[in-house]
């Protein structure tokens, strides 16, 4: 009776934990590394009508050399108004407008700002591992549930526990990968 909840549990837990190692990769993404990529500025909120946007909905974003990014509006009205959300963004660069595109030189990272961008990094990466953490947490509690009701042994419930801990261990140490890498790509160049 007991095994299909565990089961389902874990797998829940497996799915959450899952995710929130995604969205650190997505933080990481937008975490600038001197090479100019779409993922800098997709997310980026712009006043659109009144509306606050993501970027990748109002515009096409490419890549035409290694420190250009050119961000093409599908509506030319909203030029003002990306290149406005890129001013106020913290990219640390000068948007340029010719009346139909937005361009944005990325200039080389100067060591300061590479030790400033690996903080960022470290900090999203924590977020990250409390997410995991928190996910374990409201698992256990469920299952803590379970075996007040009955419905889970105590032997089970350590038992379970030790998958969770497994779980918790395998996903920190995915975002702290991540992190590794993400650290040597700025400071590395």
């Amino acid at each position: 009776m007991a095994d299909p909840l565990i089961e389902a549990a874990l797998e829940d837990c497996r799915q959450r934990m899952a995710q929130a190692v995604e969205h650190t990769k997505g933080e990481f993404a937008g975490i600038r590394t001197g090479r100019a990529a779409p993922a800098l500025v997709e997310k980026l909120k712009v006043d659109y009508y009144g509306a606050e946007v993501p970027l990748q909905q109002l515009a096409g974003l490419h890549v035409p050399e290694a420190r250009v990014l050119v961000i093409t509006p599908y509506d030319k009205s909203s030029l003002k108004a990306i290149e406005k959300a890129v001013q106020s963004s913290d990219l640390g660069v000068n948007p340029s407008n010719d009346g139909s595109v937005v361009r944005l030189v990325f200039p080389p990272l100067t060591e300061e700002r590479r030790r400033e961008l690996v903080k960022v990094a470290h900090h999203k990466a924590e977020e990250g591992r409390v997410a995991v953490r928190n996910v374990r947490r409201a698992t256990r509690k469920d299952l803590e549930a379970l075996e007040k009701d009955g419905e889970l042994s105590s032997d089970e419930l350590e038992r379970v526990e030790k998958d969770l801990d497994k779980l918790t261990h395998e996903h920190t140490a995915e975002i702290d990968r991540m992190l590794a890498h993400k650290e040597q790509e700025l400071l590395g160049g």
